[in-house]
């Protein structure tokens, strides 16, 4: 051992040897396996911090392997005791869920945290390094503002990940100190989160101003305000997805790179954004009037259902996502104050429902090339994989009908100067529906089928036919 190197390195958990916040992992794990873990977390809190720790852990369902651990602090540890040095895991985490940590990672030779009645955090954890080791006779590895009232009597302070003005505290506390840096949350992860590519969802709010052809005036204005209020309130529907479903997502072969799963952005931002935006977004709402409001109130209740439960009973889930999409439709005719026809929602209600299943499919052909039999928090196995292909062709085609029977209702002949023109429209329904369903048969779509109708050159040129259509319908 060299002259410098003290035999005793602490390492704090949170945010020092792991991307992420024990505590909020514990209760996102928690209330997606219960949603009466949040009022019982809330009258634990009431006994103390550590009390609520030890509730959440006790029925959290943490996968350890899986967490984000910062290779770098690992590499630092496994050096330090390579050079004969002990370590030891000094935590505010709940005692049990370092003990776990601790026993994956291998790297420990003592592992202390709450304990149920004792937060071990600032004050406390230096008294408690003072007293097993004492003062000066250790170093302390932490990342928070908490950790100023340990660093003073480390003899050296290790910073990790530390803001400028956290480095600079903690060199005034302890001038023996050394930075470890890595890469900062960035802006572009934080926007990736609210998943921005998704709100070409919401651009179905325009479709009762289109279909009126109401593209001047008022309604477009509010149409334009309730397009920005939904996807401030569906970014934080996903941001909350993503940490609900934080476990499955670190299995998944894509899914586990999202910001959140990753740990490239810390989930306690991802629970402050999500209230945000929500706030941001009902504000909007609120604005634009009561009709709209319950809707999107509505909107709101309805996908909190699907991430808590509804989205684990089979075709429940498809029918709630076809609902989805419907309700945007709905919320566009409330910021409007157009009337909706009754062919618009018959139409929606089936196209969507076959989106819906077609994402279903994808998924049970991933999950099949994978040799996985059953999906991760969704109730299907691979054995429906034909009964969810049939439902999606079966929808899409009854789409197409409805699209027929529109052309030839009095009211479109009345609306459109050649209306012969609309059959046009059903051709490409047909064959885009027909394709969509035949790639992810062939495992060849890996988004939201919306999503990579985006992406898609032959559904651009589809959409463009789309509205030739429609414009030849109505000029010649």
């Amino acid at each position: 051992m060299s002259e410098n190197q003290c035999p005793v390195l602490a390492v704090d958990l949170d945010g020092t040897l792991m991307r992420s916040d024990a505590l909020f992992e514990s209760f996102w794990s928690a209330l997606s396996a219960n949603w009466r873990t949040l009022p019982g977390a809330v009258l634990a809190l009431r006994q103390g911090r550590a009390r609520m720790k030890r509730y959440l852990a006790d029925r959290a369902q943490i996968d350890v392997t899986s967490l984000p651990y910062s290779e770098a602090v690992l590499d630092r540890l496994r050096t330090h005791r390579a050079q004969g040095g002990r370590v030891v895991l000094v935590t505010a985490t709940d005692q049990d869920l370092a003990e776990r940590i601790g026993a994956h990672l291998g790297l420990f030779d003592e592992i202390h945290g709450s304990d149920g009645q004792t937060n071990l955090k600032g004050h406390r954890k230096a008294a408690f390094l003072n007293g097993r080791y004492g003062a000066g006779q250790y170093d302390y590895m932490g990342d928070s503002a908490a950790d100023l009232e340990v660093w003073p009597h480390a003899r050296r302070a290790i910073t990790v990940n530390a803001p400028p003005a956290l480095r600079a505290a903690a060199e005034k506390v302890n001038p023996q100190i050394e930075h470890m840096t890595a890469e900062p949350p960035r802006l572009q992860d934080h926007l990736k989160a609210l998943r921005p590519h998704q709100w070409l969802k919401n651009t179905l709010v325009f479709l009762p101003v289109l279909a009126a052809h109401a593209l001047a005036g008022p309604e477009l204005a509010a149409s334009t305000l309730g397009f920005v209020s939904f996807c401030l309130i569906a970014s934080s529907v996903y941001v909350i997805n993503d940490l609900l479903d934080l476990a499955a997502d670190r299995q998944h072969p894509r899914k586990r790179r999202r910001p959140f799963a990753s740990g490239r952005i810390p989930i306690a931002h991802g629970t402050w954004m999500a209230g945000g935006l929500l706030l941001g977004g009902f504000g909007i709402a609120a604005a634009l009037g009561g009709t709209f409001l319950l809707v999107m109130l509505g909107y709101y209740g309805l996908t909190t259902a699907y991430s808590m439960w509804l989205k684990r009973r089979a075709v429940v889930d498809i029918c709630v996502l076809a609902g989805l999409y419907t309700v945007r439709i709905i919320a566009g005719g409330a910021a409007a104050g157009l009337p909706l026809s009754v062919w618009i929602l018959a139409f929606s209600i089936f196209l969507f429902f076959a989106l819906a299943a077609v994402k279903r499919q994808a998924e049970l052909v991933d999950m099949a090339q994978r040799g996985k039999l059953t999906a991760s928090g969704r109730g299907y196995t691979t054995e429906d994989l034909p009964v969810i292909t049939m439902m999606a062709l079966a929808s899409g085609y009854v789409s197409v009908l409805v699209s027929a029977l529109y052309v030839n209702a009095p009211a479109t002949v009345a609306a459109y100067g050649q209306p012969e023109a609309l059959w046009g429209i059903c051709c490409v329904l047909l064959y885009w529906i027909s394709r969509t369903v035949l790639l992810a048969h062939r495992g060849q779509m890996h988004d939201d089928p919306v999503v990579y109708a985006a992406k898609d050159r032959i559904s651009r040129i589809c959409l463009l036919l789309i509205l030739g259509f429609i414009a030849a319908a109505l000029v010649f």
